[in-house]
């Protein structure tokens, strides 16, 4: 009887845990009832320091989690990151994903930020099922992938410092230095002239400004005298350039009034003084033949010719 009891006991206990249990269960199903959205990321650096399960922050706020890290089947030069948040969580137009380190620890976190108030939410479908996020190089991600050429850029300049401090240069430095000490006791030892040369240059420079305000002050007055001066001048001009205009102008009336009488005298009477000259000059030669024959032949030699005398046949002496 004793030994039933014990058995109903435990059945009992046994009973109670299985419906706590299931309980239980049922209450975390309720809990995680909340609606989560899926995004790809594809990295084209490492990944060191994620896992599956890792945290997604947003602006520093946790709001999901990794689901899946691999290489992408195709590109192996990618690798394919799958992230699920909560379903309130702004994933905008502009918004990117970058590995950030937590602390010391070896961990990393994706980070998401760029979220632009009124930018449209994304929601483009990628290649792998979910909307793709843009990834971005920073953290010590980006320092970790640009090590090796900061590394080279480091190797380059120190194998040009180690050209630079050669043993020719060292002793081309040493040569430069020794020109400059002996440059500066050479001018220590020329203070004194260059003193002297530095007041010259004050006396000179003080000459030169009031050389500039003399020559100021004639400028002043050069300027002065062609306004007292030089106006009225300018004035009388003015005047007698008129007047020669005006004078060329009565001239050229007066030329315009006498043109038909020169044309005309041109025309007619010129020809008619012609003819008359040559008439008196005829007139002329014809009185000096009539005093040529009163001058060789009397009166008779203007009349006509002296008759020659009559001759007759048959008489001879």
């Amino acid at each position: 009887m004793e030994t039933r009891s014990n058995q109903v006991l435990v059945g009992s206990v046994v009973l109670a845990l299985l419906v706590g249990l299931l309980l239980f269960a049922v209450w975390i199903t309720g809990l995680n009832t909340e609606q989560r959205k899926c995004f790809d990321i594809y990295f084209s650096q490492g990944v060191g320091g994620l896992n599956r399960g890792s945290n997604v922050s947003f602006s520093g706020v946790p709001v999901g989690q990794i689901t899946r890290i691999s290489l992408l089947p195709n590109r192996p030069e990618f690798v394919w990151v799958r992230i699920e948040v909560d379903e309130n969580t702004p994933i905008l137009q502009g918004t990117t994903a970058e590995i950030q380190g937590v602390g010391f620890t070896g961990v990393s976190e994706i980070q998401l930020t760029g979220a632009v108030k009124g930018a449209a939410p994304l929601t483009a479908v990628g290649p792998q099922g979910c909307p793709v996020i843009p990834s971005s190089s920073g953290g010590l991600g980006a320092l970790l992938n640009s090590a090796p050429e900061l590394l080279d850029r480091i190797q380059r300049l120190t194998e040009r410092l180690t050209e630079l401090l050669s043993d020719r240069n060292q002793n081309a430095i040493s040569d430069i230095l020794e020109n400059v000490d002996a440059t500066t006791r050479t001018l220590a030892q020329r203070a004194p002239d260059l003193a002297d040369a530095v007041g010259d240059a004050r006396i000179a420079a003080r000459n030169a400004a009031v050389a500039a305000n003399n020559v100021a002050q004639l400028a002043e007055s050069t300027t002065d005298l062609v306004n007292q001066e030089g106006r009225p001048a300018a004035q009388d001009l003015r005047r007698s350039i008129a007047s020669i205009q005006q004078t060329t102008a009565n001239i050229d009336a007066l030329v315009a009034d006498a043109r038909p009488g020169v044309q005309s005298l041109t025309k007619s009477t010129l020809p008619e003084v012609n003819r008359l000259v040559r008439d008196l000059r005829d007139l002329t030669s014809s009185l000096e033949n009539v005093s040529q024959r009163v001058e060789s032949g009397g009166v008779s030699g203007v009349l006509g010719q002296p008759k020659l005398p009559d001759h007759k046949p048959g008489r001879s002496r």
